[in-house]
């Protein structure tokens, strides 16, 4: 959601995920413990996203290319990593981050809502959340007014790489194996998630409510087309066919508003 409220758009969401996840189950099956097994994909997460980030704001190369040279570069990686093949030996303390329970609720939906509490405060309460906006309604407007603009936009890869990572963790716990295409498809849902939301792909103009709303809407359709034994091959074009319907509503709103 950051990345695009700046006008900006990530396609190596999926591939991280896959990649990151991969290498949690490696370090679990290496018997690395806990902690290390959920640094160092956090870690790679996060400095893949600083990559992107650098790639974008100093080589001034679009974000669409650059992640998508992302996606195509750690598809390949985790196929390197894992000779294309899952990765099992995943101990009960790391399972425990995708199916254990605190307080009688489940831990990934506790962290996901800790997720979008702390990403809410930073977008309205914070200097760094006025900034984001700035940049994405007026990037060249930002930089007048003294915005670092290249610092935020770094910094809004380095927190999708994170979060990406972070999903990672929590979908391989859950599937107990690292598994080389866990994470194909996950770009299309993020960016579906988003726009249906009401965040504008030109940037400026978006909520972490709206987010949510989206990404519970768009998992219900998933769900619902499996339910309804929709062909997996026919899922994709209907998505796709829901944010081109979602971007022609916002360039309809905006011209009216103009």
């Amino acid at each position: 959601m950051l990345v695009i409220l700046t006008g900006g758009i990530d396609l190596g969401v999926g591939s991280i995920v896959g990649f990151t996840g991969m290498i949690a189950a490696g370090l679990q099956h290496a018997n690395a413990g806990l902690l290390p097994s959920m640094a160092v994909p956090l870690l790679l997460g996060g400095l893949t996203g600083l990559g992107v980030g650098i790639l974008v704001t100093r080589g001034h190369i679009p974000s669409f290319v650059a992640t998508l040279g992302v996606l195509a570069g750690l598809q390949g990686a985790t196929l390197v990593y894992s000779n294309a093949q899952p990765i099992t030996g995943l101990k009960d303390d790391f399972r425990a981050i995708g199916t254990g329970y605190l307080a009688g609720i489940p831990v990934p939906i506790v962290i996901y809502a800790a997720a979008f509490v702390a990403t809410g405060v930073l977008l309205s309460r914070t200097t760094f959340g006025r900034a984001i906006y700035a940049i994405g309604g007026n990037e060249g407007a930002a930089r007048l007014s003294g915005i670092r603009v290249d610092l935020f936009k770094t910094l809004v890869f380095v927190i999708s790489g994170l979060g990406a990572a972070l999903g990672a963790l929590i979908l391989t716990a859950r599937l107990n194996s690292g598994q080389p295409n866990s994470g194909e498809g996950y770009e299309l849902d993020a960016i579906a998630s988003v726009v249906i939301g009401g965040t504008s792909l030109s940037g400026g103009r978006g909520t972490v409510l709206g987010t949510l709303a989206g990404a519970l809407l768009i998992g219900v359709l998933s769900n619902g087309l499996v339910l309804m034994n929709v062909s997996p091959y026919y899922q994709p074009i209907i998505k796709g066919a829901i944010i081109v319907g979602a971007v022609l509503l916002d360039q309809l709103g905006r011209r009216r508003r103009t």
